[in-house]
């Protein structure tokens, strides 16, 4: 095997890590265990590779050169590697730091200009085992109705003879299950409702304040009074039967249940330096969850200065938590033309407005020469990285289900996609 292969990387930097927080879950008792260093490298690279299996990563352990390089010869079996990473989901975020100090001390990377973006990742379920708050209300009647008839059958029907033909007991208790199962699914159905219905009635309260602050400062409102926002589930509410915690989401092949992938990437490296995984269906709320994720970083990796987003990221809220934190936001008020007229094109900025609102500031910013192209940084920085991780590495759907599981896993793509983004910048 070439002395330059990623399988040799990928062992050379765990070796770097400290593991102290995986060999310290191990018992002392029984049998001898698989070193945690050689189970994480065999991870690492099979989400890489595109070997996301268990049972195709035991398998290569036999079959494939870099894989048997990678496991000392040994080959742990399936049962084994999916163990490790289910257990060691949460001691990944560690590991992802510890990674990038790594990527730091060989100079491959200094926090600057980060660019945010999200990317839609199928859950392990499908969106045809969905099912809607209404559809449960129907099938729910329509069971009632079966059990009923049933009951009904069964008191008329002399018991022996109906037996030959049907159990009634049976299927008298196979409705009932399935009403407990729906009877379940609209209580989480109303759980995340509640949720919602608190934001949306705070979000009713403040537009009432702010209306009533102007008529205070003596000033007309503007547009039509807030209407108060309707409680309770409603009849689209939905709630996958698979994995409850993942969502219909739009995406470009149309709508795919899953969830949201944000990666912050450092422009200059290309490397992830944050991510998470949310089950918003839009990015406008993930800007301070990322700015929290980076302030977990190792201070030697420096802080970033400027955050590039697209205007799903847009709000007040967003821009003034990145200037409450010293970072200068770029994030697109709307669709700019991508070719401008060479007249506009030519002439000169516009003066800086005098003013101390930075939306205003950053509209300013976006508008002039060095701003656009700064914020042009944005497409090729970190769309580029999603193209990789489903294109190359073949990463389009989650092993795990539920959102702790499936975090950590996307956890666990940028770490592999870091370790491959590293290999290449060392050879540079």
């Amino acid at each position: 095997m070439p002395e330059d292969h990623l399988a040799r990387y990928i062992v050379e930097v765990i070796d770097q890590l400290d593991l102290s927080k995986l060999t310290g879950r191990y018992s002392r008792s029984g049998s001898a265990a698989y070193h945690p260093a050689l189970l994480l490298a065999l991870l690492v690279y099979g989400y890489a590779t595109g070997t996301f299996s268990s049972r195709k990563r035991e398998r290569a352990t036999y079959d494939s050169v870099a894989f048997r390089f990678i496991a000392a010869n040994l080959h742990p079996d399936h049962d084994t590697l999916a163990n490790f990473r289910k257990t060691f989901l949460v001691e990944l975020e560690d590991l992802f730091v510890q990674v990038l100090s790594y990527a730091q001390t060989m100079k491959l990377v200094k926090l600057g200009t980060i660019s945010l973006d999200g990317t839609q990742i199928k859950a392990n379920a499908s969106k045809h085992k969905a099912l809607s708050h209404g559809h449960i209300e129907k099938l729910e009647a329509q069971l009632r109705e079966e059990v009923q008839a049933l009951l009904a059958k069964a008191a008329e029907t002399d018991q022996q003879e109906a037996g030959a033909e049907h159990d009634l007991p049976a299927e008298i208790a196979r409705r009932e299950q399935r009403l407990q199962a729906l009877a379940a699914a609209k209580a989480k159905i109303a759980e995340r409702v509640n949720e919602r219905d608190q934001q949306a009635q705070q979000d009713y309260a403040d537009k009432v304040a702010r209306r009533e602050a102007q008529r205070e400062a003596g000033k007309k409102p503007r547009g039509k009074e807030p209407k108060a926002p309707e409680s309770g589930p409603k009849a689209k509410d939905q709630i996958n039967l698979t994995d409850a915690e993942s969502r219909i989401m739009p995406s470009h092949e149309g709508f795919v249940q899953g969830y949201n992938g944000q990666a912050a990437v450092d422009v200059d490296s290309l490397l992830i330096v944050a991510a998470t995984l949310t089950q918003d269906t839009n990015d406008k709320q993930q800007v301070e969850p990322m700015l929290n994720e980076m302030a977990k970083l190792a201070s030697d990796l420096g802080k970033p200065d400027t955050l590039l987003a697209d205007n799903g990221y847009f709000s007040q809220s967003n821009v003034k938590v990145c200037e409450d934190r010293a970072i200068t936001p770029l994030i697109a008020l709307g669709r700019d033309a991508h070719h401008l007229p060479l007249a506009e094109r030519l002439a000169a900025d516009a003066p800086a407005p005098h003013t101390d609102d930075p939306v205003l500031k950053m509209a300013h910013t976006l508008k002039t020469k060095p701003g656009r192209a700064r914020y042009g940084q944005r497409k090729c920085t970190v769309e580029p990285v999603f193209g990789i991780i489903k294109q190359i590495m073949g990463f389009r759907q989650f092993a795990l289900r539920g959102l702790p599981a499936t975090a950590g896993e996307w956890k666990l793509i940028a770490l592999a996609y870091n370790l491959k983004r590293m290999h290449v910048l060392a050879a540079g």
